[in-house]
């Protein structure tokens, strides 16, 4: 039976001061961001879903509480399905004042295809593709959502599609409240992606 796992960014975090969040417990999502978790679960009503697993940090949590909400089924945590680690986390990537202008922080970015500065690629290909095999699985001949973060997203689905992981972060598809579908065969093999953005009328304008 072909089935997809749905693979959606949380909401946008309240985050005034532009701090790498990373992995620290306690960010929530901002008032947009709420917005964003609520279009996400009306969204999600038009799937036959049978499992909803999420990364373990409070705003990918929050993000799946309308679509818990909306089919009446219970969040299962995945801690394979949190952020990527990052030696930056806790400091201000704003630009000009932020962390990388400091030398003390290049020695941490000599390998870019590592990376050297957090947790490598390929374990986060790894993680993800588990997470999401266990996702399909649990939905039992239905869809899956579940709810992570940007970079492994972009990191799985550029493992899927066979393009080099070294990439300039500003060029990841991979908005605020997106879903990138991972779609698989009667095989149980994965057949394509697709992605889309639900909550893009709710996107910040660029500067």
């Amino acid at each position: 039976m072909s089935t997809t796992v749905h693979v959606a960014r949380h909401g946008e975090v309240e985050n005034p001061e532009k701090i790498l969040y990373g992995r620290q417990p306690g960010w929530r999502l901002s008032t947009r961001g709420q917005q964003m978790a609520q279009t996400l679960g009306e969204w999600s009503k038009s799937i036959n879903l049978g499992a909803l697993h999420v990364s373990p940090l409070q705003r990918a949590q929050e993000t799946a509480a309308p679509i818990a909400r909306a089919h009446g089924i219970e969040i299962t945590t995945d801690e394979r399905l949190i952020e990527a680690a990052n030696v930056f986390e806790g400091k201000s990537f704003e630009l000009g004042s932020g962390v990388l202008k400091h030398p003390s922080s290049w020695r941490h970015l000599y390998n870019p295809w590592k990376p050297s500065w957090g947790e490598p690629y390929e374990e986060q290909i790894n993680r993800m593709l588990a997470a999401i095999f266990a996702a399909r699985k649990a939905a039992n001949g239905k869809d899956a959502i579940v709810v992570s973060h940007q970079l492994p997203i972009w990191i799985l689905r550029s493992a899927i599609e066979g393009r080099s992981l070294l990439h300039d972060p500003r060029n990841r598809i991979c908005t605020l409240a997106s879903v990138t579908s991972v779609h698989f065969d009667d095989e149980g093999v994965i057949s394509g992606l697709s992605y889309s953005e639900p909550a893009g009328h709710l996107l910040p304008e660029k500067k």
